[in-house]
Formats: structure tokens, sequence, C-alpha cells
């Protein structure tokens, strides 16, 4: 009971209050000036009617159907490529090798006598040239000089001796013949034994002057053959034996490259097996860069009898005339410098050949189809490849063209626009004449 009586008294409570309020708004309204009433009477009529409108035309305006955009004709965008014409033609093939520079002989000096060395010469100081029997060093030559002295006067006294051994035997026969022996006197009567001793004593004696006078002529200590001095290994005043090692010298007018050839590339290459067979022009070039401008012309005269364990090539052996520039105005080579070669090949029979850059992938390249010109995809076997060049000898008809140009996104089909080949162009842009003088 006392819960409801406290309920029914808060709800009176309460509309005693909403009862009050709504005389002190009467109220406030009745202060308020006529205009500013008509327009708080005008807000909340219209407001309603606003959003109304505005919502009819919501929904009209969604209602109605969207019209499609009309879509605009963009130009066809074409391929832009160039383009080469294959004509068939023969082609010479040139294999690429490397190898080092060597000398074709290298020797050690050795004296043949024994000795001290009393003179050098120039000629025979490292990276010195000679010529051929160019005295390089010298051996004191005294003892030799005697030992000349000597056997000359052996082979006197062995001729004078010869020469009274002569007589005794005319004598020989003369005494027997006064005698009035008939027959004939034996060897011993007409003293030959002792005439032929005589006569190998001079022999002998002239032997050994001959020995004396090459010893004395082999302290001259000469040049084989003509040619560079490698090291020199010897100082003067030095004593040396007859197996000493003076230095090291290699010949200069012929020099000779090594040169690997694979396999795959024997049969493009007509390399001599035999002395008989001609030599295969070479043009070497330096590997190093200094030169890069120059050639030099060598030839193949011989190959090597083993491969290699490793690699399976064969070694062909180029022989190159000059290497110094002594008698030309080249630039001189030196001794294990490395040498780039171009070997002359045999001649392909009507191939067609393209830059290696119209290949695509490893055997596709694609083609310029006319009426209307698009692409079209081919497949080629290389006969034979280079750096900036590709042989094929089949898959092409006489006058088909070829895209060279870069193609990012090319697809079997597409449209392209042909635009000058590099050769066109070339013939195109190529300047005229130059005006007769006035």
């Amino acid at each position: 009971m006392e819960k409801m009586f406290f309920f029914e008294a808060q709800s009176r409570i309460a509309r005693i209050a909403r009862r009050k309020n709504m005389q002190n708004r009467n109220f406030a309204l009745a202060c308020l000036p006529p205009r500013r009433i008509c327009l708080m009477v005008l807000s909340r009529i219209i407001a309603p009617i606003a959003i109304l409108a505005l919502g009819g035309v919501a929904w009209y305006a969604l209602g109605k159907p969207i019209e499609k955009p009309k879509p605009i004709a963009l130009p066809e965008q074409l391929i832009k490529t160039e383009v080469l014409e294959l004509r068939p033609r023969d082609y010479q093939i040139r294999v690429e090798s490397q190898g080092t520079l060597r000398a074709q002989y290298v020797t050690t000096i050795t004296p043949q006598v024994s000795g001290v060395i009393v003179a050098i010469h120039p000629c025979f100081e490292d990276g010195a040239f000679f010529e051929k029997d160019q005295v390089l060093a010298e051996i004191e030559p005294a003892d030799f000089e005697a030992n000349l002295a000597g056997a000359e006067a052996r082979l006197a006294r062995a001729q004078a001796a010869l020469q009274q051994e002569m007589a005794r035997a005319k004598q020989a026969r003369l005494n027997w013949e006064d005698i009035g022996y008939d027959e004939e006197p034996s060897e011993l009567v007409l003293r030959v034994p002792q005439l032929k001793e005589a006569e190998a004593t001079v022999k002998a004696a002239t032997a050994e002057l001959d020995q004396a006078r090459r010893n004395l002529q082999r302290t001259k200590i000469r040049a084989p053959f003509a040619g560079r001095v490698k090291i020199r290994q010897v100082g003067l005043g030095q004593a040396v034996g007859s197996n000493s090692a003076l230095g090291e010298v290699f010949a200069s007018d012929l020099a000779e490259i090594r040169l690997p050839i694979s396999p795959s590339e024997w049969n493009l290459v007509k390399l001599p097996t035999t002395e008989t067979d001609p030599a295969v022009p070479v043009l070497l070039s330096d590997a190093t860069g200094v030169n890069a401008a120059y050639s030099w012309q060598a030839e193949i005269i011989r190959t090597e009898g083993t491969l290699d364990e490793t690699t399976r090539e064969l070694f062909a052996i180029a022989r190159l005339k000059d290497p110094f520039a002594r008698k030309s105005k080249a630039p001189p080579l030196r001794i294990g410098q490395p040498l780039r070669a171009t070997i002359e090949g045999v001649v392909l029979s009507q191939v067609y050949v393209f830059p290696r850059k119209a290949l695509r992938g490893v055997n596709r390249v694609y083609m310029a189809e006319q009426s209307p010109p698009v692409l079209a995809r081919r497949e080629v076997t290389p006969l034979w490849t280079t750096s900036t060049e590709i042989v094929v000898k089949e898959g092409f008809t006489p006058g088909e063209k070829m895209t060279i140009s870069p193609l990012t996104y090319a697809v079997d089909g597409a449209k392209i626009e042909i635009i000058s080949s590099p050769v066109e162009s070339a013939s195109e842009d190529k300047p005229s004449a130059l005006p007769p003088k006035s």
C-alpha cells in the first residue's frame, strides 16, 4: 500500500509540473512579438513540406533509367617494326679462337769450351736483338792459342818425318836395284810400314790442329740463329764449363700461336693434316686492347696429334712472320701476349643471314606477312651463329621479310606497321654528290 501511494504521488507531481511548464511557455509566447510568432509557425509547416519535396525529387531521379555513354572510337594501335628482306647468298664462315704468342725456337746458350768470360757484348743483354753468328760473349783465348801453336808444331814435325820416310823408301828401292836383284823387293825393304806410320802421324797432327783451331774459335760464343735474348745468366769474369747455361734466347723471325678448335668446328675449317696441305689464313688481333685497331696476318701450318684430355679440343698451330715488326711498321708483339684469332673456314652456299637481335628466344623469329601486314611466328634451325649474325640454310622463301626490331608484346597475328630498315634508311639518307667547282 505504501509503494502504491508513493508512485501515485510521483505521477501527480509530474502532471502538475508539466501543466506549469505549459503555462510558462504560453506566457512566453504571449510576450513575443507577432512577427516572430508567425515565423515560428511557418518554419514548423515549411520544413516537413521541404523534406517531402526533396524526397520526391530523389525518388524521381533514382527511378529514371541511366543512359549509357557512347563508346569513343580510338585509333587502332599498330606495332612499328623494322624489317629485313631475306635473300639467299654465300657465307664465309670465320671461326673464333684465342691463344698466347710463343717463340718458335727457344734455346739455352752453352759454351763448347771451358774458361773465364772476358767479354759480354751488348747484344747479349736481356731483350736485346742479335743476328745469326753474331758474337754474344767471349772466353779467355790464351790457353787455346797456346794449344793451337803446339798443334801447328806437332804437325810440322810429323810432315818432316813423313818427308824423311818418303826419301828413305825411295833410297831403299834404288839400293835394291843397284844390287841387281830380279825379284820385287818386300814392303819391309821399301820401308812401307814406316811410311804409313809417318802418314798417320801427319793425319793425327792435322786433326789435332783443326781441333785446336775450332776450340779457339769457340772462345767466341755466337748466336745459333737470329733472335732475341730472353735472359742472360752469366757475368763478366765468371768461370764456365762446357755445359754451363749462359742464358736463354729465342728466334725473332717467326713466332707461333696455339689455337684450340672445338669438335663442332672441325668440319668448318680445312685444317692441314700433312706437309703438302695448304695453309689456312688467320687474322690475329690484340686481346689486351692496346692495339685493338690493328691486326696481323698469320696462317695455320699444322695441327697437333693429340686432343686436350679435358676439353677434347684440337690445337692448330699458326705461324706469324716478323712478330717484332723489325721489317715493317706494324705494332710489335710480345712473347706471351694473348691474341684473338679469326680463322677462315668453309663457304656455306645459298644460306639466309639475319641479325642476331631478330632471334626471339632460342629458335623463334617473327615474319612480316603482307596484305595486311601482321606478325607470323616461325621456328628456325640455326646452321651457324656468331655474336651478331644467325645463319640458316632453309625455312624461308626469297623475298620474305623478317622483323628485326625489339618486340615486347609480340603475338601471332598482331598488326604491324613496317618502317624503313637500317639498310633502306641508309640508302634514302645517302648524301647527294658535291656540286662541281666553279
